[in-house]
């Protein structure tokens, strides 16, 4: 997708993005789009070399690129990377809160820190970014964006850690766009469906990750790619979506529609053929 095609293509100039988890995934391809779009665009993650080249993917639109090596579980990096955006190219007026783990297991065989680890990174981390961006977006009345999952609002099988974690973002999202709609600041989440090529899909997955089962359970026949993800985002973020917040919008071609089942019964195939291979 050129999605120049189809919003301007300065429509974010000045108005710099943050991106957590920004250097590959989902969250790469939508700090792309919001670079595409005109802004400068800071992301954050755990591995420098992942954040290198992520960056000049982005930078090749030609906007400035900021990035820092910190982990989402970190408020005091958080505020340091934050810090450092801002000195380069300007207070964050979008900022993205995507950085997630994720894992598949059952239930029973989750550990007391597997699961917190995804909480941390999921929901604490959310926050982490949310709290460490607040002053920049208060100055510029800017704008939250969560990535959120279907985990959030419907069981999964051997997802109870992303479920628990998911609807607590969920939750954040839309007390922070009560108490902070005040000061212009606007949040929302959108929640991605299956999205081709990425970590999520193959970790959720393995080997039953492409086949075609996945897509004979999305209505619309196909997985999604990240710029979709990034088109949303940047509806989200611009003067279209003025008076939207608190919202959550699935971007997942209507794969929620049927409930968890179909996932359910790729990520059991997967599991039972990893357990075959003494992989489990």
């Amino acid at each position: 997708m050129n999605i120049t095609e189809y919003l301007p293509r300065d429509l974010f100039k000045g108005k710099p993005a943050f991106v957590t988890g920004g250097g590959s995934g989902i969250n790469l391809g939508v700090a792309k789009t919001f670079a595409a779009l005109g802004a400068d665009v800071a992301i954050c993650g755990r591995k420098a070399e992942r954040l290198e080249a992520a960056a000049a993917e982005i930078g090749a639109f030609g906007g400035r690129v900021s990035t820092s090596v910190a982990d989402v579980r970190d408020l005091d990096a958080l505020r340091a990377a934050f810090a450092k955006s801002s000195a380069e190219l300007g207070p964050a007026y979008t900022v993205v809160c995507g950085a997630a783990g994720n894992f598949v297991a059952r239930a029973e065989s989750i550990s007391s820190n597997g699961f917190r680890a995804v909480v941390d990174i999921d929901l604490i981390g959310s926050f982490h970014a949310s709290l460490a961006a607040f002053e920049q977006l208060r100055a510029t009345r800017g704008n939250l964006i969560f990535i959120s999952a279907g985990q959030a609002s419907r069981p999964y099988a051997f997802q109870a850690h992303v479920g628990a974690a998911k609807a607590g973002v969920e939750s954040l999202m839309r007390n922070l766009a009560l108490e902070w709609g005040r000061y212009g600041v606007r949040s929302n989440a959108i929640v991605p469906g299956p999205i081709e090529d990425t970590e999520g899909m193959r970790r959720l997955g393995g080997a039953a990750g492409g086949d075609e089962q996945w897509s004979r359970n999305v209505p619309l026949g196909r997985f999604g790619r990240a710029d979709e993800i990034g088109a949303m985002a940047a509806v989200l973020a611009s003067p279209l979506s003025a008076y939207v917040t608190g919202t959550v919008v699935d971007v997942d071609g209507g794969s929620g529609l049927g409930g968890s089942a179909g996932f359910n019964a790729a990520v059991a195939r997967t599991l039972a053929e990893s357990a075959a291979k003494g992989e489990l």
